[in-house]
């Protein structure tokens, strides 16, 4: 079974598999007519599936990202597709407890008065008993809580649906008020678009810190940019709606807002774990069975 690889690395991990040949490509191809399997390049985006065309053989598109929003609903029929949960959730999680630190201990401030010369000394907040809401039930919300388990904080979470130790969506809108921080790790789907808009805003507390570490669709900017320029809440982001954020856009000098470029993931051993799911994915389907991480529907 031939597997349309985009790094090195990846084809050495692929090549231990028994019954998988993988094959090395660039953006310009080649494109073998009989490769069954085909994983995007880190974050490819819609272009991406400009490909699938000379791929007449194609039975899997296997991803590197645990986001597959780019892909749902673009592939032809019969083709399978498979995420790559598992991969980045520590990484993400990682993100998600520096900027609230960043955030509760000022540092921007501070940074801000080094680069001034100045001495700004003055008490900060702390993370340690804050009420976190976690809204996100999956693996990066699972390595999430793991991480901020040191911290002495209350983490409430947030899924689809309730079970025990998670909250349904339906109970969301209830359970904001009562959050000293709302970190958002839900993946971008029809149901989740638009999910932090102008009323899931006004429901949080004031002074309350706003936390994407999920997709920049999830959040309606305009209603963000509306709370941090009113002082009312402070937010930190890793990505951002549009992506990248143009030059002069408002979110880059909005109050109380720390953004960091799509970076939550980008990290040295990211594509060494990436490559070790993804080829637990593939080895499956060798085998003839449903890759694990295979995404269906709106996931």
């Amino acid at each position: 079974m031939k597997v349309l690889v985009p790094h090195t690395e990846g084809a050495d991990v692929l090549s231990r598999l028994p019954g998988v040949e993988p094959v090395l490509y660039d953006a310009s191809g080649p494109w073998p007519a009989d490769a069954e399997v085909l994983i995007p390049a880190f974050l490819a985006g819609t272009d991406a599936t400009e490909v699938l065309a000379g791929l007449p053989s194609l039975r899997l598109v296997q991803l590197l990202s645990a986001g597959a929003e780019a892909w749902i609903g673009r592939l032809p029929a019969g083709v399978a597709l498979s995420d790559c949960r598992g991969a980045h959730g520590g990484a993400t999680g990682e993100w998600v407890v520096s900027v609230l630190l960043a955030v509760y201990r000022h540092l921007p401030r501070f940074i801000g008065a080094q680069a001034e010369g100045r001495w700004d000394y003055h008490q900060t907040e702390e993370l340690a008993g804050k009420r976190v809401l976690l809204v996100g039930a999956g693996d990066v919300a699972e390595e999430t809580a793991r991480r901020l388990a040191p911290f002495d904080v209350t983490v409430t979470r947030v899924g689809r649906t309730a079970r025990p130790g998670v909250h349904g969506v339906d109970e969301l809108r209830a359970l904001l008020p009562d959050c000293d921080a709302c970190v958002v790790v839900v993946p971008l789907t029809d149901s989740t678009r638009g999910l932090v808009d102008r009323d899931f805003l006004a429901a949080l507390p004031d002074g309350s810190v706003l936390v994407n570490g999920a997709r920049g669709p999830v959040v309606d900017t305009a209603a963000l940019l509306a709370e941090l320029q009113s002082g009312r809440l402070r937010a930190a982001a890793d990505v951002t709606e549009p992506e990248p954020l143009p030059e002069g856009h408002a979110l880059y000098t909005a109050p109380g807002f720390l953004l960091t470029p799509h970076v939550g993931g980008s990290v040295p051993m990211a594509m060494q774990r990436a490559y070790r799911v993804a080829a637990e994915q593939i080895a499956a389907f060798a085998r003839g069975e449903e890759p694990p991480n295979l995404v269906v529907g709106d996931y």
